[in-house]
């Protein structure tokens, strides 16, 4: 049987288990009593994922994204059906119970798409995102679903304009830090809220939305060239027509995210990570793909790889530029360019494109005069932009971001906070002191549960003045809009016996990068006899999806997924 368009059965290889057949008359039925005639039935059946949703500017454009994706299938002789699922703003959520949710949404996103995608046999699927962990979700599931498939990032706003300069949420977050010290009145915080996020789009630095959609541009799975075209371009509805024409090259070539998925291509994407100083959630979300997709990969890859990677790209919160300057300053394929020169590029590895990455990395091209990526002879830093550090109080790992501060060696007394909300309280009261090292535990995957990300309490750090003084540690997570001394993912969490829950108020802790050490001044013995003492408090919020969550969950340091069995 050919489709009108000429296609192929073959095109059809697992839809027409569902739509073929005098068997399958009632399937067609359903279908058609909604508007799918026998002429588009006979297509090949497109699943077009979308994650929008109402909660947040991130994801809030992507309805109309998801149409023209649509345009583009039909166009190129196929049939869309799209879906939604959920998401979570880890901005919004910030600083609140709500927060747990977050990284959870990941797994749930994971499991609707799959579920949709499995059940609904999708010969192809096209999954937008825009979101934190919109991004990873999606991948994630087009991993399991292996079936051709491309993931459109829904792009970035554009900053605000707050007292004639540039602003992005980042300075909303430390403006209450700046405003609990007194150094900024009722009327500016209220001006600069207003201004701060400008319409529908992800936050605009290299926070982890932008992080994730240039790692899984670079990775192969996202067209080239369409993560950084803002989410408010007059060019970006054409992106998402043209995404939806590629799905259908990319189904007519066979090409699965299985073969677009592997070694070279994670360590392309940690490479670019590392490159561009992004956010340290790429560490959980590339390892959470590659254990999706069957690849060996560990977090000591990260530190490996960002070692000999030099940091370029001037993006905040650690630089000066966003998101919108780096898509006019020439975009991701800018970025791959300077990979493939310092010969940090697996180019061999492919893109849904029908190019290899590093045949797009030689197509790139560069704004005259730009500054955002700079050239390999004037790196802002020799290495990358993040290290994976062990030690007595983190025997599995942890991630430790290295942009917008020089630190790399810190000691003082611990304070410990059991959980984001008291440490917050005593920022705000001024009772941290320069020298401190602020510890906040039961923060972790299972111990949030949800692993929280502690940007307000960062934020408020580095509004107080205090971010060049202070050094933080947790099992939870970090936004990709934070700054400053700060060592996350910390493994084993406190919850499952982690030596974080040893730590008391006053003991001496030691962070030191060049050593890759993390360490607290006790013995292996005392550790351990703390440890079995310690009771983690009470939580109120382990119920229902988070209760499951925290009994499924594993170790940050193996990307906090939910397990299955042993």
């Amino acid at each position: 049987m050919t489709d009108a368009e000429g296609a192929s059965p073959n095109l059809k290889h697992k839809s027409a288990i569902l739509t073929e057949g005098p068997e399958r008359a009632a399937a067609r039925a359903y279908l058609k009593g909604i508007g799918y005639d026998d002429e588009a039935l006979s297509k090949p059946i497109i699943g077009v994922a979308s994650t929008w949703i109402e909660t947040m500017p991130c994801n809030f454009h992507l309805r109309a994204l998801a149409a023209k994706v649509k345009e583009g299938i039909r166009a190129a002789g196929g049939t869309p059906m799209e879906l939604n699922t959920v998401a979570i703003s880890d901005g919004i959520t910030m600083g609140t119970p709500g927060m747990k949710t977050s990284l959870v949404s990941r797994e749930v996103i994971a499991d609707s798409i799959e579920l949709v995608g499995r059940g609904h046999m999708f010969d192809a699927v096209v999954a937008l995102s825009g979101c934190d962990k919109t991004i990873p979700g999606t991948v994630m599931a087009l991993a399991r679903l292996d079936v051709p498939a491309v993931m459109l990032y829904g792009g970035s706003i554009p900053p605000g304009r707050f007292q004639g300069h540039d602003v992005t949420i980042q300075d909303v977050f430390e403006a209450i830090g700046a405003h609990s010290a007194g150094n900024m009145s009722d009327e500016e915080l209220h001006e600069l809220e207003g201004v701060a996020s400008p319409g529908a789009g992800a936050c605009g630095g290299q926070f982890t939305a932008n992080t994730m959609a240039m790692a899984y541009e670079i990775l192969g799975i996202s067209p080239m060239g369409s993560s950084m075209v803002p989410a408010q371009n007059p060019t970006k509805g054409g992106v998402a027509e043209a995404t939806g024409e590629l799905v259908m090259n990319v189904l007519r070539s066979g090409l699965k995210p299985s073969d677009i998925i592997t070694r070279d291509s994670l360590e392309n994407a940690i490479a670019g990570v590392a490159m561009s100083g992004g956010s340290t959630n790429a560490v959980l979300h590339l390892l959470a793909l590659a254990r999706e997709s069957g690849v060996d990969l560990t977090i000591d890859d990260f530190d490996r790889i960002s070692s000999k990677t030099p940091l370029l790209c001037d993006l905040k919160p650690g630089g000066r530029f966003v998101a919108v300057d780096l898509f006019e300053a020439g975009g991701v394929p800018l970025v791959l360019s300077r990979l493939l020169e310092a010969g940090l590029l697996h180019e061999d590895a492919p893109t849904v494109s029908g190019l290899t990455v590093g045949q797009e990395a030689r197509a790139a091209a560069e704004l005259e005069g730009q500054e955002v990526v700079r050239p390999l002879s004037d790196p802002i830093s020799p290495t990358g932009g993040l290290a994976i550090l062990h030690g007595n109080l983190a025997p599995e790992g942890c991630v430790v971001k290295l942009v917008g501060h020089e630190r790399r060696h810190h000691e003082g007394p611990a304070r410990v906070f059991e959980g984001e909300e008291l440490a917050m309280e005593a920022v705000t009261a001024g009772t941290i002191q320069a020298g401190d090292v602020v510890i906040i535990r039961n923060e972790g995957p299972a111990g949030g549960p949800g692993m929280r990300e502690m940007l307000a309490v960062t934020a408020a750090i580095n509004g107080a003045g205090l971010g060049e003084e202070v050094a933080l540690l947790t099992d939870g997570r970090f936004s990709g809009a934070t700054h400053g001394f700060m060592a996350g993912h910390v493994a084993p969490e406190a919850f499952r016996g982690g030596p974080i829950a040893a730590v008391r108020d006053g003991d001496r802790v030691t962070i030191d990068v060049e050593s890759r050490r993390i360490d607290v001044d006790l013995t292996d013995e005392e550790i351990a006899e703390r440890v079995a003492a310690y009771v983690s408090p009470p939580n109120v919020d382990r119920t229902g999806v988070l209760a499951k969550y925290a009994a499924q969950v594993g170790s940050a340091s193996e990307g906090a997924v939910t397990l299955v069995g042993d």
